[in-house]
């Protein structure tokens, strides 16, 4: 059983980029411009997180703006859970990762 679709305001343009979807692309060009930034700075400056570290820090946020783009486009709901599940790995490995570089 499919559950019922939210009503996306029409008349409203914000309403329309944001409820169909269309703003997860934009967020995820901000997501992938960051990571440029810091990749930039690191390499010219040689300071800041190492490539690895970076890619952990964003991956998660960039899978979930995944789940989203796909819950948003009804796409099939095995897309959303891998998605969802990959978001869930990366942070876990990001959290591994940092709680090991941390003494504890």
């Amino acid at each position: 059983m499919a559950l019922p679709s939210p009503p996306v305001s029409g008349g409203d343009g914000m309403g329309w980029f944001v409820g169909e979807g269309h703003v997860v692309p934009l967020l995820l060009g901000f997501v992938l411009a960051e990571a440029a930034v810091l990749l930039l700075l690191r390499r010219r400056s040689g300071r800041g997180l190492p490539p690895l570290d970076i890619a952990l820090l964003l991956a998660p946020g960039a899978c979930l703006m995944l789940a989203l783009w796909a819950a948003l486009a009804r796409a099939w709901w095995g897309w959303i859970a891998l998605a969802l599940a990959a978001s869930l790995v990366t942070h876990l490995f990001d959290l591994r990762r940092r709680w090991r570089g941390s003494g504890r």
